[in-house]
């Protein structure tokens, strides 16, 4: 699917199914050097339970026109606009790591916009590691094999897809090499200069959910644990053992349930 916002076209993936206007909306926010598809073990469900559903693909990736947004804030702001351009009025913001601050940053600029948000791998920081900020903007290759080796546990690395014949971590570099020129290396500029995660929380009014991998090597339990203690209202949390960072992919239907309990749908039927 797509659609056109501020002039340029913006894709989303909606789960197969058109929107109706009297279910509530769920936007959902990649990571770095990701696109709209790491959803897509969650969209069709959500979307078939009563939810609009746009997994977005963010300005300069995937398939949506650039360039890409400089900072986290720029990016809260686009995805605002795009929550208006789809017609959907308010949503809840389901984002994955550099998509967690997004949401996180979108609901203190816009509560009027954000009806809950849910963290996936998150934290209030998350600072790049110089060897990986530096490939990210000349070599992708490179980035893409440091990305997937330290974002999946250590089981994931033998195996475990989901989805019989996949490979884990050959997926997810896959992706990461396909990324539009300039994607990669914008996104992992924004994360390591964003220092705005504990006072975004603070000034959160919305319901929280973060859901968290035990053996994220990325943004570990710790550093999502006190970001939960930042918010004004107790959020609720999710960890899973054994899990890395990639928790949607790596653990999809833990993943699926835990989002659909956090929206107030259930997870089975």
């Amino acid at each position: 699917m797509q659609l056109v916002h501020d002039g340029r076209t913006v894709r989303y993936a909606d789960g197969g199914l058109g929107h109706d206007r009297d279910d509530p909306g769920v936007v959902l926010i990649h990571g770095s050097g990701m696109n709209r598809t790491v959803w897509q073990l969650q969209t069709r469900f959500l979307a078939h339970h009563g939810y609009r559903v746009a997994a977005l693909d963010l300005a300069g990736h995937g398939g949506s026109e650039g360039p890409p947004s400089a900072t986290i804030e720029e990016m809260a702001d686009w995805v605002c606009g795009v929550i208006g351009s789809l017609g959907f009025g308010t949503a809840h913001l389901v984002g994955h790591s550099m998509g967690s601050l997004v949401a996180l940053e979108a609901a203190a600029r816009h509560p009027a916009t954000v009806s809950s948000i849910v963290l996936v791998g998150t934290a209030s920081t998350m600072p790049v590691h110089p060897e990986l900020l530096s490939a990210s903007h000349d070599d992708i290759p490179r980035a893409a094999r440091l990305m997937t080796s330290w974002a999946y546990s250590t089981r994931a690395h033998v195996g475990h897809h989901a989805s019989p014949g996949f490979w884990l971590l050959g997926g997810s570099t896959a992706l990461i090499d396909r990324s539009p020129p300039g994607a990669l290396g914008a996104a992992m500029t924004a994360c390591a200069n964003y220092v705005g995660g504990l006072a975004a929380a603070a000034s959160v009014t919305c319901p929280v959910t973060l859901i968290l991998g035990g053996a994220d090597k990325m943004t570990p339990v710790k550093a999502g644990t006190d970001l939960a203690a930042a918010f004004p209202t107790e959020p609720r949390v999710e960890i899973f053992d054994g899990v890395g960072h990639m928790i949607q992919i790596e653990a999809p239907d833990a993943a699926r349930a835990a989002i659909a309990a956090a929206l107030g749908r259930r997870s089975d039927g």
